[in-house]
């Protein structure tokens, strides 16, 4: 027990002397870019996942949701209550979002929408939207309506797993790290 709070305690200090050096660089010009998460959240089953991720880094998250939700009173953490008109939360985040920003978000076409300004977006159970996977992406959903519309479907997603939640962490910290390396 005593060893793991020592290793969690050196933990935190690195992670503090890594948010500290890094802002004393983006001070002295040395244009490193700090991407800004933007959380899809009203259905977001990985917002815990965000917040650990986002503080461990250092990064500033905005959750974007129609309503009201109860969030840790963090500094680096933003509600952002639009209203409830149709995808009046998607075009909030495309209006805000930038090129080397992260989106997290399962819906396809604010994914879509996303790419085209440059936005790395990852899906809550780990699965990473591109350039290349979009067009498949889009038309798999569009039968899917299809066929829900015509009752041959009538299931909704499976429940996120703790998989799924492995897989999402890792493709976040894979994201954070291509854009801060300039990747992306």
């Amino acid at each position: 027990m005593a060893q793991r709070k020592r290793d969690h305690r050196i933990l935190d200090f690195v992670a503090a002397w890594d948010r500290m050096l890094r802002v004393e660089q983006l001070r002295r010009g040395k244009g490193l870019h700090l991407p800004h998460i933007f959380v899809d959240a009203d259905a977001c089953p990985v917002k815990a996942e965000v917040y650990r991720v986002a503080e461990r880094y250092g990064l500033h998250v905005t959750l974007v949701a129609n309503s009201w939700m109860r969030t840790p009173n963090q500094e680096w953490l933003a509600l952002e209550v639009v209203g409830d008109a149709f995808d009046a939360a998607d075009d909030w985040i495309v209006e805000h979002v930038g090129a080397g920003d992260i989106v997290v978000t399962a819906d396809v076409p604010l994914a879509s929408r996303c790419l085209k300004v440059g936005a790395s977006v990852i899906g809550p159970t780990g699965r990473s939207f591109t350039e290349d996977n979009i067009g498949q992406v889009v038309a798999t959903r569009d039968l899917l309506s299809a066929l829900r519309g015509a009752g041959e479907i009538t299931g909704g997603p499976p429940p996120l797993e703790k998989r799924d939640r492995s897989r999402f962490l890792q493709q976040l910290d894979n994201a954070i790290q291509s854009i801060r390396k300039g990747k992306v």
